[in-house]
């Protein structure tokens, strides 16, 4: 790998103030909690109690020096492309041919979430695997989302987010790689590899945008498919009904309002992490709360980096500008790059082959029994073999 002179790559490290932290201990302490109808559990949204025992925690028990100095491990750097600033991290593998690999968090997530993953996929060997499945890891985080935000001018939708990544891959000497992302991660990795077909030599993907069932198949669409993907379309639409009828309000006010939301989320700790903490309890494997998926403390690292880099606002305008960004949320043209899925069952839509295979070059097809949204936190094992797999099968190509 070489950086060219002239590509304002520097190095960074996370160095959060002690007032800073004290302020946010403040605020916690200091809570205004509202009323709550009794035995309602969640359908209301986020139960008191919980919420309340899961602030406690975070204020008394959870160590964010802990994991800041755990995050400080990996090299960290910071560049500017496009006038916006972006941060990530790079991991280099210690074998020196393992294969660049840039993987893209969505929201409501962060960099933070591939902690579990890094290790296996930069040194196979020292993990159990073969050291030919290694990789050279660079995590960046989306214009807006944590250390990349906030972002100062309109218009940072995943179309201008994958073509800033292009170029920061470019500034790391990297010129073949492969991309992988879930939710926002997802449709940069494979925007990447619909612009950059030269340089992307594989998108793995655990979400598919837009290939989904969005309307009540017909009885005719539904016999020309074959009996699985029949079952699997009819599920993808009751899917569907049950988001738009019970879940889709979250992103109907960040493609709206977003501007309005963000005083909230920016001024009260709990606020924030409620309005996070909700969609790791429903797209995720868990039965009563979150951490029946996701580890506590890993769930508050993701809500502590909203926190403290005040992205709340910054990171739900991907949802406004993909709103208005003339192209109905896709892209214009297929992707021609090799292209994976892995479906974990408990992902917010059910992807259906048939439509995905309309746009994209689908060469690789998993389903998985467990695990959601959040798979390199929740199945981080399967999301790494699977991960492997993929790029194993195209050196033999």
């Amino acid at each position: 790998m070489t950086t060219a002179p002239d590509s304002g790559i520097r190095p960074f490290r996370i160095d959060i103030p002690e007032s800073e932290l004290a302020d946010l201990r403040h605020r916690l302490d200091r809570t205004r909690w509202p009323d709550e109808l009794p035995g309602v559990g969640w359908d209301y949204g986020v139960p008191r109690d919980y919420l309340r025992e899961l602030a406690e925690y975070w204020r008394h028990t959870y160590d964010w020096r802990a994991a800041e100095a755990r995050l400080n491990e990996w090299p960290q750097f910071m560049t500017t492309v496009d006038g916006a600033d972006i941060h990530f991290a790079h991991i280099r593998s210690p074998e020196p041919d393992a294969t660049p690999l840039i993987v893209t968090h969505g929201w409501p997530g962060s960099f933070a979430e591939f902690e579990r993953i890094v290790g296996p996929l930069t040194d196979p060997r020292a993990h159990g695997g073969d050291p030919a499945d290694a990789f050279h890891l660079v995590l960046p985080s989306i214009p807006g989302f944590g250390f990349s935000g906030p972002t100062r001018e309109p218009g940072w939708e995943y179309r201008r987010t994958a073509a800033a990544f292009a170029e920061l891959m470019d500034r790391l000497g990297y010129e073949r790689y492969g991309a992988q992302g879930g939710d926002w991660g997802a449709a940069v990795s494979r925007e990447l590899g619909r612009i950059r077909p030269e340089n992307v030599i594989g998108v793995h993907l655990n979400l598919i945008p837009g290939a989904g069932a969005t309307a009540e198949p017909t009885g005719e669409e539904l016999a020309a498919l074959s009996p699985a993907e029949r079952t699997r379309t009819l599920a993808s639409w009751e899917r569907m009904k049950q988001w738009r009828r019970e879940q889709q309000g979250y992103a109907d006010i960040q493609s709206t309002r977003p501007q309005t939301l963000s005083y909230a989320l920016t001024d009260s700790p709990v606020g924030q992490l409620a309005w996070i903490a909700e969609k790791f309890k429903e797209w995720t494997d868990s039965v009563d709360r979150p951490e029946d998926a996701v580890g506590r403390d890993h769930l508050l690292t993701d809500v502590t980096l909203y926190w403290l880099t005040g992205t709340a606002g910054s990171s739900a305008r991907i949802y406004y500008e993909r709103a208005r960004a003339g192209h109905g949320g896709q892209s214009p043209e297929p992707s021609r790059t090799p292209t994976a899925f892995a479906a974990f069952p408990r992902e917010n839509f059910i992807v259906l082959r048939h439509l995905a295979e309309r746009n994209d070059n689908i060469v690789r097809w998993t389903e998985f029994d467990r695990g959601g949204h959040f798979a390199a936190m929740e199945q981080p094992e399967l999301l790494v073999g699977d991960v492997r797999a993929f790029f194993r099968e195209l050196q033999k190509r």
